[in-house]
């Protein structure tokens, strides 16, 4: 699979990782099928958000609600690594659901994709286009 990301959404999780510093941002992915248009921002509710997110539950509901409603779907969640490589963490590894929904992970130098499977997480190729 390969997912198409607008720089509108792109830009916003880096923007949301950079103001978040030196917590961890996290936020949904909206679109549809593999091609995220949106990414709306959410807060970290986690006890430990230097190292760990939890997005904010009310945000996911009511990311949910808008999709019933006609609004985009929520196709999967974005988190940061301040310090570390775009890549999933041992945590984010054994806090997976293996779902199929997408994971972008903005690191520390760089941003990328990843599908959580069955099976584990499968990095994405990507391309950059408009909205």
């Amino acid at each position: 699979m390969r997912c198409e990301v607008t720089s509108e959404a792109l830009g916003a999780m880096r923007a949301h990782a950079a103001a978040a510093f030196p917590l961890e941002a996290c936020g949904m992915l909206l679109g549809e099928g593999a091609r995220i248009t949106q990414a709306r921002a959410a807060a970290n509710v986690h006890p430990s958000p230097h190292t760990h997110f939890e997005i904010d539950p009310q945000a996911l509901i009511d990311a949910h609600r808008a999709a019933r409603a006609g609004g985009p779907a929520v196709i999967g969640y974005y988190h940061s690594h301040p310090q570390g490589p775009a890549e999933p963490s041992p945590t984010d590894r054994a806090c997976a659901s293996g779902d199929g929904r997408i994971w972008a992970i903005i690191g520390k130098d760089d941003a990328r994709f990843w599908q959580d499977g069955k099976q584990g997480f499968v990095a994405l190729p990507f391309t950059i286009g408009d909205g």
